[in-house]
C-alpha cells in the first residue's frame, strides 16, 4: 500500500526542495542513508570493525548525502541502495579481516600485463569483453565472484552456492527493471565492468550511472583514483590466489577518467578504445541511464539527462584524446577497434589485436570465440527515441564531436 496522505519538504542544498510522501518518511527510518549507521550495522552483522585500505571517508558520506539530498529516491530505490551500501560495507570488513592474513600470499600473486577495454560506451565493449573471455589463456572477473568474492574457490570446484545467488538476484533485477535486460544483459558468469570491483572503494561511477548525485559526481571527477587501482590491483590478486597465473581482460568506458592512475598501478598494462558513431552512442546511453535512473528514483526530464550524457561523453573523448597526446610513449600500448568492425566480423578484430600486440592465439581460443558469436543472439531493442526526443539536437551535437570522429573515423551523423 503506498501512503499518500500528507507530504512533507526536505531541505535542499541547491534548487526547489524536493516533496515527500509519508511513505518516504517511514522508509527514511527503516533504511537510514546515514554514513555512521550503516557502518555500525555492518560491523554489528559481521563482528568486525576494520575496513581496511583505501579509507572509506571523505567518499561515502559524499556519496550518502548526494543520495539523500539530490537523487529524489522513491521507496524501492532507497531499499535497493540501502541494501547495496550495507552489502559492500559487510564485504570490505570480510575482505579486509581475510587480507590481513593472506597479505603475503597476495604479495606474490602479480598481474601481468592486463588488458583494459574502455573508450566509447555502447560501442561493443561487452560483446568484446566476451569474445577476449573466451581465450583460455585470459581471466576476466565474472559477475558472481565480484557481488561475493568470499571464500576464494578451489581449483576444480565446478558448482557455487554464490552463482544461484547471483542468478537469482539478477532475476528479481529484471523482474524490476525489465527495460535494463533489453539495453545492458548481464547474468552471473557474464565478465563484470570494472566499476563493480571499484565500488567497495566508493569511488566508484556506477553510483553515478545509477542515480542523479552531481555534487558525488564532481567529488568523483576531481578525485585522485590510485587508490581506486591500488584495491583493484589487490581485489584481482585476491581472485587469483591459488589459481594459474592469467592475463587478466578488464572493462570500463570510465577508464578514461583515470588513465593516469591506471598506467602508474599497471605499467605493462594494455588498452583496446572502443569508437562508434557519438549520436548512436548518445541515444544509446541516454536510454540506458533512463532505465537505470527511473529503477532508484522518480523520473527525471528526458532533456536534463540528454544534457548531461551530451557533455559527459564530449568531455570523455576529449580526455582521451588529451591523454593519449600527452603520452606518445604509450602508442604502442593502445589499440583502436570500431563498432563497425566489431559486429561485421568479430574473430578478425580479435586476430588484429593479437597481431599487433604479439600476444599467441591458439587454436582453442579461436574455437570458443567462433562458438560465442554464433551462439549469441542481438538483443531485442526497444523503440528507441531519437535524439531530439531527449532534446538534443543532431547538428549541434555532430559539431561538437567533429575533432573526435576525424582522429578515428568515425562518421557524426543521425541514422
Amino acid at each position: 500500500m503506498i501512503l499518500k496522505t500528507r507530504t512533507i519538504r526536505q531541505k535542499q542544498p541547491v534548487g526547489k526542495a524536493i516533496k515527500r510522501t509519508l511513505g518516504d518518511v517511514v522508509t527514511q527510518r527503516l533504511w537510514q542513508l546515514d554514513s555512521e549507521t550503516l557502518c555500525n550495522r555492518a560491523r554489528a552483522c559481521t563482528g568486525l570493525r576494520h575496513f581496511g585500505d583505501p579509507p572509506i571517508e571523505p567518499a561515502l558520506s559524499i556519496l550518502i548525502n548526494s543520495l539523500e539530498l539530490e537523487a529524489n529516491l522513491h521507496p524501492l530505490g532507497r531499499f535497493l541502495m540501502w541494501g547495496h551500501v550495507l552489502e559492500i560495507l559487510m564485504t570490505r570488513l570480510r575482505l579486509a579481516k581475510f587480507w590481513r592474513g593472506h597479505s603475503e600470499a597476495m604479495a606474490t600473486s602479480p598481474i601481468r600485463s592486463p588488458i583494459f577495454i574502455t573508450g566509447m560506451p555502447r560501442s561493443g565493449s561487452t560483446f568484446l569483453h566476451e569474445l577476449l573471455a573466451q581465450d583460455p589463456d585470459n581471466r576476466s572477473p565474472r559477475v558472481w565472484e565480484v557481488m561475493f568474492p568470499l571464500p576464494v574457490p578451489a581449483i576444480g570446484q565446478r558448482h557455487d552456492l554464490r552463482v544461484c545467488k547471483t542468478a537469482t538476484r539478477l532475476w528479481w533485477f529484471r523482474r524490476l527493471a525489465p527495460q535494463a535486460d533489453t539495453v545492458c544483459p548481464i547474468r552471473a558468469c557474464t565478465p563484470h565492468e570494472c566499476v563493480a570491483i571499484h565500488s567497495y572503494t566508493f569511488m566508484s561511477d556506477e553510483f553515478v550511472s545509477t542515480c542523479r548525485i552531481p555534487s558525488y559526481e564532481t567529488f568523483l571527477r576531481a578525485a585522485d583514483l590510485t587508490p581506486v587501482y591500488l584495491w583493484q590491483r589487490r581485489f584481482l590478486q585476491h581472485l587469483q590466489l591459488g589459481w594459474p597465473s592469467k592475463r587478466w581482460v578488464l572493462k570500463s568506458p570510465v577508464h578514461v577518467y583515470g588513465l593516469e592512475e591506471l598506467f602508474a598501478v599497471f605499467p605493462d598494462a594494455y588498452v583496446i578504445q572502443t569508437h562508434r558513431n557519438p549520436l548512436e552512442v548518445l541515444r544509446s546511453n541516454v536510454q540506458l541511464t533512463r532505465v537505470l535512473h527511473d529503477l532508484y528514483a522518480r523520473p527525471g526530464g528526458l532533456s536534463q539527462i540528454g544534457a548531461n550524457e551530451a557533455r559527459t561523453l564530449r568531455e570523455e573523448m576529449e580526455r582521451f584524446m588529451c591523454f593519449r597526446d600527452l603520452h606518445p610513449e604509450l602508442a604502442h600500448r593502445f589499440i583502436d577497434v570500431t563498432y563497425p568492425e566489431l559486429v561485421s566480423d568479430p574473430l578478425r578484430a580479435i586476430r588484429r589485436i593479437y597481431r599487433a600486440w604479439e600476444f599467441p592465439l591458439t587454436e582453442p581460443a579461436i574455437q570458443q570465440i567462433r562458438q560465442l558469436i554464433s551462439s549469441r543472439s542481438r538483443y531485442r531493442r526497444p523503440h528507441s527515441p531519437t535524439l531530439n526526443d531527449f532534446g538534443l539536437d543532431p547538428r549541434e551535437q555532430s559539431a561538437r564531436f567533429q575533432r573526435y570522429c576525424l582522429r578515428f573515423g568515425q562518421q557524426c551523423q543521425s541514422s
